[in-house]
């Protein structure tokens, strides 16, 4: 029997699509994987999720990187707006509120930055976790399995009677790999279906009308 539901935040309970932000800012293909690669695919993006780079000095090094590429104003562009492009996805949210609802616990469990996480703390659908876990504070991100055992050890939850929900494959596998019900997040009725499989009886005519 289930009783905990695990969420990942960037692409599951909040947009997060890098790709597709930077198109709508640029409408350059070119400019946008140039972009990319120094902001969001980059190294220093991975160590501020891990909490091992510090917001300011990880800003300070991607734009030295983009004024050598030639782009430091559409890379100050993003640094300057991408944190509001977090917006709580409503289908989401209404799936945990009717969780919460029904008496499940909710947990989320994410690779993201400190500045990030402070951010949506604030947001009304942070009030629905008893708890969580945060690549920045730990200093691990996923899929490594010591994030997922140490949300699982500090919260004693068992993996058998928990689902964890993330849109990447690597995330989810790493999941299953402890035993724990996974679920690749690939939109809300995919997930209202996936969780009726579980046994969890959600309606989507009735969440969203």
């Amino acid at each position: 029997m289930y009783k905990n539901v695990i969420f990942d935040l960037g692409g599951v309970v909040v947009d997060f699509k890098p790709h597709d932000f930077l198109l709508e800012h640029f409408f350059d293909a070119e400019v946008e994987q140039k972009v990319y690669d120094i902001t969001f695919g980059s190294e220093e993006w991975q160590l501020l999720d891990a909490g091992n780079l510090t917001r300011q000095r990880g800003n300070e090094i991607m734009m030295e990187k983009a004024r050598q590429s030639g782009c430091a104003f559409e890379v100050q562009s993003v640094l300057d707006d991408w944190i509001r492009t977090l917006r709580t996805r409503g289908r989401t949210y209404d799936v945990m509120k009717r969780l919460h609802k029904m008496g499940f616990r909710l947990f989320y469990l994410s690779n993201i930055p400190e500045d990030a996480l402070s951010y949506l703390r604030q947001q009304e659908f942070f009030a629905l976790f008893e708890g969580g876990i945060a690549s920045c504070q730990i200093h691990i991100n996923k899929p490594d399995r010591r994030i997922y055992e140490t949300l699982l050890r500090y919260y004693k939850l068992s993996p058998e009677e928990t689902i964890f929900i993330d849109d990447s494959k690597p995330n989810v596998a790493a999941a299953f790999e402890l035993g724990i019900t996974a679920i690749h997040y690939k939109g809300s009725s995919s997930l209202i279906k996936a969780l009726n499989s579980c046994g969890i009886p959600l309606k989507d005519r009735l969440l969203w009308k």
